[in-house]
């Protein structure tokens, strides 16, 4: 009796779990015990009870569930732990959804707080998203959603901001330790005032800021959005392929890390992260300065902003301290306003905290803008900004100083920064210099660039010369070692190799008459090609058929060689040879000229013409 007992509570536990982890949904008459999980209709995320790392504590948390590392990216009673497996998710009578710490459902560490009058049943739903939403069943409106309270990871989808109708604020907190996921010390969240931006911020200390609104458009993999209208001011993501999952996080360490799951390694890895350089650090270089990231392993980072000098130039040139920051360098002697001032440009920086900005029009023309500051003797500098959404050209100025300037930012903008007369002419002094110098460095790099230019036409036209001279000094040589008695000069190649040209003499021909006799060396009169070049078939003018042996620059073929080809065939005239014509050394491809002789000719030469038909009409029979 005890075994059947035993045995129908086991199947009872196991069918609990079924039911439970094939849902993704929890109702009024539902409840989700320790071991218990909601999973999503697409399988991507799990709500359950879990324990971090090495606590001994337990949370109902939400996790993604495709990845092999549990990462947990949102937790309800993240400040009250449950101590043991005792703990109890369900749906109270009021519509509110309730964890309680033990059994019989007694003491509650956490509740959705709903204060809304509730008209029908409610349902919890795990979306595949991430986001656990309470809704009433048959109006579907929803009365509370995870994705409004965060903890310390940014999913695609969820909005970081403020919902100015309602005052909820959403935020990013780390956790406390690796162990504890108690709200830790770092916050980020967006600073709504001037233009809104993104802080990261450890108690009252500010540590990072993002790019402030409005963002750049750009394409990628992970497109970032920024929102800023009368009803709410949030930045979300998005992803393109929905197979890839990705996450932001706040990590305890007090770093931002965008992460992609990489399931071949079984690990996270990082597209971004910050602050990671010195530049990224909140204010690094003080009031009215600017910080190069590129400097970082050269020299000093900061430089003071056009106009202004450090306050304390021992902490800036000897300590490289620049949290002093700078001040104006003529504060009393010069004026800065109606004395000639103007603005300095600064191309591609971050823009300076705009907490401290106002936007004077969102629709305004860039020398309007200028106008608009010049105008003001408090602007300290301006920039004319691209608002995507609407498709117009904003006026935004700042007022007071300008903290955490960044030159040299991908999605940067142009700065105009105020300065007095005596600074703009300072720096158009600088200017001309510089282009003065540009020019002379311009004329060195011409000078040089036609010196090399004229080294190597002359070096170019010798070398040609040189080979011509070689050319000259090669047909020289051939002439006189195969003899004055051996060639016919012009009266001889006039004859174009004539009947009555005897042996052993054998003719010079030029250019000219290979080109014709050859049709320019036509592809259609080839006959073969070798190591040594290639043959053609061609016709002299007196209509005689000749076989022309063209000397490729690339044969291996030499002069001696040439000279011993020429020399032996003259000297070997038999008529079971071909017999050499003649031969063409102008240019640089030498050729020999020998007498065509058709396929079987050889035959007929040797055994006569009736042989050969005879033999012809047997293979035919």
């Amino acid at each position: 009796m005890g075994f059947e007992k035993l045995f129908l509570q086991s199947f009872l536990f196991i069918l609990h779990l079924v039911f439970c982890s094939s849902k993704d949904t929890l109702t009024i008459n539902q409840t989700i015990q320790d071991g218990d999980l909601i999973i999503s209709k697409g399988n991507s995320f799990a709500l359950g009870f879990f324990s971090p790392a090495s606590s001994k504590f337990r949370y109902l948390g939400i996790w993604f569930n495709q990845v092999k590392l549990q990462t947990v990216v949102w937790i309800a009673n993240r400040n009250n732990p449950i101590n043991g497996s005792s703990g109890v998710l369900s749906i109270d009578p009021y519509g509110n959804l309730v964890l309680h710490s033990n059994q019989d459902m007694r003491f509650s560490v956490w509740s959705t707080n709903i204060t809304m009058k509730v008209t029908d049943t409610c349902v919890a739903q795990l979306l595949d998203s991430g986001n656990l939403v309470l809704f009433e069943d048959r109006s579907k409106t929803i009365l509370w959603q995870s994705f409004d309270y965060p903890t310390d990871t940014h999913l695609p989808g969820l909005k970081i901001g403020l919902n100015q109708r309602t005052g909820l604020s959403r935020s990013l907190s780390s956790w406390r330790s690796q162990d504890d996921p108690a709200t830790g010390d770092y916050l980020v969240e967006i600073d709504p005032t001037g233009s809104p931006q993104v802080f990261l911020s450890k108690g009252t200390t500010r540590y990072w800021r993002s790019m402030p609104w409005p963002l750049k458009g750009y394409a990628d993999s992970v497109n970032f959005t920024f929102i800023n209208n009368e009803y709410e001011i949030f930045t979300s993501f998005s992803i393109i392929d929905a197979s890839v999952i990705t996450r932001v996080v706040l990590d305890y360490s007090g770093a931002i890390l965008h992460q992609i799951w990489h399931e071949k390694d079984g690990e996270w890895k990082n597209c971004w992260s910050g602050p990671k350089y010195q530049c990224d650090t909140y204010a690094h270089c003080g009031t009215n300065a600017k910080c190069n990231p590129h400097r970082l392993n050269l020299r000093f980072e900061c430089d003071c902003l056009p106009g202004y000098e450090p306050k304390s130039p021992r902490d800036w040139n000897i300590l490289k301290d620049a949290s002093g920051g700078c001040v104006r360098k003529r504060l009393e002697s010069s004026s800065l306003c109606g004395s000639g001032e103007g603005f300095v440009k600064l191309e591609d920086v971050k823009v300076p905290d705009t907490s401290v900005a106002v936007w004077v029009a969102m629709n305004m023309s860039p020398i309007d803008c200028e106008k608009e500051c010049k105008r003001n003797c408090s602007c300290t500098a301006y920039a004319s900004i691209d608002i995507l959404e609407s498709g117009t050209t904003g006026c935004l100025a700042w007022f007071g100083g300008l903290i955490d300037v960044v030159e040299f930012v991908d999605e940067g903008y142009d700065l105009y920064v105020r300065v007095d007369s005596l600074e703009l002419a300072e720096i158009k002094r600088q200017s001309m210099g510089f282009l003065e110098r540009k020019d002379t460095q311009a004329i060195l790099v011409v000078s040089v660039v036609s010196a090399w230019f004229i080294i190597i036409i002359f070096a170019y036209l010798w070398h040609k010369r040189k080979k011509r001279r070689e050319r000259n000094k090669w047909n020289e040589s051939l002439l006189h070692k195969i003899g004055d008695s051996y060639y016919h000069k012009e009266t001889i190649v006039a004859n174009e190799v004539g009947d009555s040209m005897s042996y052993p003499h054998i003719a010079f021909f030029d250019m000219g008459m290979m080109l014709a006799a050859t049709n320019n060396f036509s592809p259609s009169n080839k006959l073969g090609q070798g190591g040594f070049g290639l043959v053609y078939k061609g016709q002299l003018s007196n209509g005689q058929e000749v076989a022309i042996k063209k000397l490729s620059k690339s044969s291996r073929q030499g002069i001696e060689e040439f000279k011993n080809e020429v020399m032996l065939i003259a000297k070997l005239q038999h008529k079971n040879l071909v017999k050499l014509l003649g031969c063409c050394i102008q240019g640089e491809e030498p050729m020999l000229v020998y007498e065509y002789m058709p396929n079987k000719s050889l035959d007929s030469l040797l055994f006569g013409v009736e042989f050969v038909e005879r033999r012809k009409s047997i293979g035919d029979s």
